[in-house]
């Protein structure tokens, strides 16, 4: 692990989706359709605030479905609340969000940059998330195993 004043990290994981980038888009822009897909396997969540607007502030809550000890809540025993604000939103094209872990664990705090860009290919779009300034307390390997999954709920969301 890194300490504090060390570089952050940034991680990244991207995907062919056999849908078009607005279908995608859509698919962020309806609080219903997001918490039925960006949650990662082994996790469901809950939408307490969203306002899909440059600006905006959502908040997720994102519970494990079956907490054990090498999956533990950020915020509670089971839970990570995300905080969040949409910094820049480009119809179809790019989702900017500033993120927050609700926790008292200081290897969580700071504020985590997600951008996803969806790029129309033949093929559908090639949606690409880069995560900057990651919070020391998630590692790597979590970190791509949750947002390969996340990839993976968006292309059967729509697909």
């Amino acid at each position: 692990m890194t300490n504090a004043s060390s570089k952050k990290r940034t991680d990244s994981s991207s995907r062919v989706i056999t849908a078009s980038p607005r279908t995608i888009y859509q698919a962020f822009m309806d609080p219903e359709a997001l918490v039925s897909w960006l949650p990662p396997e082994g996790m469901k969540g809950r939408i307490d605030v969203f306002e899909p607007r440059e600006g905006g502030a959502y908040q997720m809550s994102l519970i494990y479905v079956n907490p054990d000890r090498s999956m533990q809540g950020k915020t509670t025993e089971d839970t990570d609340v995300v905080r969040g604000t949409f910094l820049k939103l480009v119809a179809n094209k790019q989702i900017v969000q500033q993120i927050k872990f609700e926790s008292e664990d200081p290897s969580f705090a700071g504020t985590m940059t997600m951008t996803w860009t969806l790029d129309a290919i033949p093929e559908g779009t090639k949606v690409s998330i880069v995560c900057e300034n990651v919070p020391e307390g998630i590692t790597k390997e979590d970190h791509d195993r949750g947002l390969r999954s996340t990839l993976e709920n968006l292309a059967t969301f729509t697909e």
